[in-house]
């Protein structure tokens, strides 16, 4: 299966005819081939975006509303489609991406399609019978690069905005989950969105990012990924005076006292841990415990990750799936060994875990 980038209302190859393979994580398979978009391709967006951007700008709210509140009931008409292609692309268990991912997709649009409905303004008289206002206006075409671990849910808290606001919209949706972002095209076209006010193009950072966050006629950038990138990104937005969202990698501590209400706080650090496998950045990555409780609070909390299911993420007592590719197994292995050298002890896991399903090996590529 080749997929395709979704241009003016279109499904169009890319310009290169180049491809990149995308692996189901939990079972090592190709699921589909995605464009490795160029800035020609690109620029094919900005195109059809600027042909769309003064009509849509000038739909009322209600307008906007009426159409962005349809993708949001289409999102959750399709929500088996939606989540078993989340859980394809990205290896998290298909529990996770009915009940969140996929759900919270739809709440996006819905929530900002309200907003289309509401406007809040300031004025303020300086005497002389003169009154300044707010006056806020789209601001044109705006760029989304959206992450991984999250795919439609973070796609989508970035494009539903814009567009609720009366901009045109250039989306790349990461290439190592890119088919819940496929799939969104389709979707916009039942709803009514108008031709080249949603574009979604696929491709790595080095071309489409880049193109994406250099190209003249985008106005704003909104990225969610790693800090480095984020970097690179910032010396490139901030000459040229883009707007810039940048949310990057976070290390966040579970802080425990010795007078929590303990079973509920064994259960919330365990979950905010482990949930996703781990791969948000609103994850607990390490825990502070008052003395006290710590040993007791160490060796319950040990006990309960005992007991988390990990397995094939399509089945419903998985708990804990794959994550999302070999080289994030192999980094996120290298920290474990790093531990151990800088004088860790390893308290459960540490090692690849493998699982026989069907005679047949499905590698599950995460600590044990």
């Amino acid at each position: 299966m080749k997929l395709s980038n979704f241009i003016d209302g279109h499904y169009i190859a890319p310009i290169n005819d180049q491809y990149i393979q995308n692996i189901n994580p939990a079972t090592n398979e190709l699921i589909s081939l995605i464009p490795n978009s160029s800035p020609e391709d690109i620029q094919l967006a900005v195109n059809a975006a600027n042909k769309a951007s003064k009509s849509w700008s000038n739909y009322t709210g209600e307008d906007r509303f009426k159409i962005l509140n349809k993708i949001a009931e289409l999102i959750e008409a399709n929500i088996d489609e939606l989540a078993l292609a989340e859980t394809n692309d990205t290896g998290k268990p298909l529990k996770l991406s009915k009940t969140i991912d996929i759900p919270r997709a739809a709440s996006n649009f819905r929530f900002f399609a309200t907003s289309a409905l509401q406007f809040s303004s300031e004025s303020h008289s300086s005497g002389l019978n003169i009154i300044n206002y707010t006056l806020r206006q789209a601001i044109g075409i705006v760029g989304c690069i959206s992450p991984w671990n999250l795919p439609l849910y973070l796609f989508t808290w970035k494009i539903a905005p814009a567009l609720a606001s009366g901009n045109c919209v250039i989306a790349k949706p990461s290439e190592l989950s890119p088919t819940t972002a496929f799939l969104l095209g389709k979707i916009c076209n039942e709803a009514g969105l108008p031709p080249g006010v949603l574009n979604i193009v696929h491709g790595d950072g080095i071309q489409a990012g880049t193109a994406i966050v250099s190209h003249p006629s985008i106005k704003a950038i909104s990225f969610t990924g790693g800090t480095n990138t984020g970097k690179k990104i910032a010396s490139v937005a901030a000459p040229m005076f883009k707007k810039l969202s940048l949310e990057l990698g976070g290390k966040n501590p579970c802080i425990v006292f010795a007078d929590c209400d303990y079973d509920k706080t064994l259960s919330e650090v365990s979950r905010l841990a482990f949930t996703n496998q781990g791969q948000i950045c609103l994850c607990g990555s390490r825990i502070l415990i008052e003395k006290p409780i710590y040993e007791k609070f160490k060796n319950d909390l040990v006990q309960k990750v005992k007991q988390l299911h990990i397995g094939d993420p399509l089945e419903s007592q998985t708990q804990i799936g794959a994550l999302i590719s070999k080289s994030h197994q192999e980094k996120v292995l290298s920290y474990v060994e790093l531990a151990k050298q800088e004088g860790g002890i390893i308290l459960i896991g540490g090692e690849n875990t493998q699982v026989m399903e069907d005679v047949k090996m499905v590698h599950l590529f995460l600590p044990q």
